[in-house]
């Protein structure tokens, strides 16, 4: 039977966005409260392109980053990061013991020939035979491991020994609510000691772009920040790459480390996209946590896309609590669906280190300054399309 409910701290932070790399430089950038954004590269689209990085500083070996796309070198990257930051990076004794949690996409195209397909195939006389042939003859060995999602888990063991056991979560935004939200349930339970946590993605893609523009969701033609899009709004795709290293509270006293943050709390759910169902929902999930949030000191980073319906519903719903501080991250480093969590969690844990909120960015009113040491930080998620979530961080000591 497991023990009582065990404290969860986050000793490590890892990421790398548009704002540059690491804790520091984010937070120097939101404070700078100049966000940047492209809408040129991939016009109409706006997109937050990834910060130059020297992938070599966490991936030595050229070989490793070959056999990887895009998104796989940023999230091992960033795990690098992380696990640096918790001063574990190095010591097998630890690293054999983390349990990893990956929050993942569908992996990477290879658009030369997916242009050649379908350029070719109206002209073609036999087009399943053409078809065939050119996927045959055209796609490199390695696209396929470059595709598959639970690779991003492999080469972070890979690189960086972490042999404990793995778990990849697809699913948007929701996988990595329900990354983190695992992670923190089995600290809690006493089946885990410590966790890696995160995801990566890959927004500067022609593909995805495409993709997400035949549901009308992509923000095109100029940035605006995340509250002030309204109507013909959406999301513009970040690249980025965000991992927590999560463990017991008894597990990081033992080895000697500070606590970055408490995680008091993760809930998720799945509603209709239909008028209320958001708003009422994470109504729903704060009544589940309400009772572990004090009374000042408190501020809310949200995940919110900026696609229209979704976002005008958790609007509805931060509105009813106007007593805390509103931030839209996205409005900085994009929408970047599975890590979107991750990261937010990860700037939430930065702010509280520096026990204050960066200003606001918006128009609308939503987002207000805040006076005052910061002591805790509601964390939302809203997916596009589906899935909710809520978390609940706090300044230890």
């Amino acid at each position: 039977m497991a023990n009582a409910e065990r404290e969860a701290w986050i000793t490590g932070v890892g990421i790398v966005s548009n704002l540059g790399e690491g804790a520091e430089a984010h937070w120097q950038k939101l404070m700078a409260g100049q966000p940047a954004a492209d809408a040129a590269t991939y016009a109409p689209f706006v997109v937050h392109p990834l910060a130059p990085v020297n992938f070599d500083l966490q991936i030595p070996k050229k070989g490793d980053q070959r056999q990887m796309e895009n998104w796989q070198r940023i999230g091992t990257y960033a795990a690098g990061l992380a696990l640096d930051s918790a001063g574990v990076k190095g010591h097998p004794e630890i690293l054999s013991n983390i349990d990893m949690i990956v929050a993942a996409g569908g992996g990477e195209r290879d658009l030369a020939v997916d242009g050649t397909i379908l350029t070719g195939m109206p002209q073609a006389a036999n087009k399943a035979a053409f078809l065939n042939e050119r996927l045959m003859s055209d796609l490199r060995p390695t696209l396929f491991l470059a595709q598959l999602s639970n690779l991003l888990a492999g080469n972070i063991s890979i690189v960086h020994g972490v042999t404990g056991s793995s778990r990849t979560f697809m699913g948007e935004e929701s996988s990595g609510v329900d990354a983190v939200r695992i992670a923190l349930s089995r600290i809690a339970a006493g089946q885990s000691d410590i966790a890696l946590v995160g995801g990566a993605h890959n927004g500067e893609r022609p593909d995805l772009l495409m993709l997400y523009e035949f549901g009308k969701f992509n923000l095109k033609n100029h940035y605006l920040p995340v509250w002030e899009r309204g109507e013909n709004g959406g999301f513009a795709l970040g690249s980025l790459g965000a991992f927590l290293v999560i463990e017991s509270r008894e597990h990081a006293e033992k080895r000697g480390a500070k606590p970055l943050a408490r995680l008091t709390a993760v809930v998720s759910d799945r509603s209709a996209r239909k008028p209320g169902a958001v708003t009422a929902t994470l109504s729903k999930l704060w009544e589940k946590i309400k009772a572990k949030a004090k009374q000042g000191g408190g501020a809310v980073f949200s995940g919110a896309s900026g696609a229209t319906m979704a976002t005008a519903e958790e609007r509805k719903f931060l509105e009813q609590h106007s007593d805390l501080a509103v931030r839209a991250t996205g409005s900085y480093v994009g929408h970047a669906l599975e890590p979107t969590f991750p990261m937010n969690i990860a700037l939430a844990t930065v702010a509280l280190g520096h026990g204050t909120l960066f200003p606001p960015h918006d128009s609308t009113g939503l987002e207000k300054p805040m006076s005052g040491e910061l002591s805790q930080i509601l964390v939302t998620s809203v997916g596009h399309w589906r899935g909710e979530g809520l978390a609940l961080l706090e300044k230890v000591g």
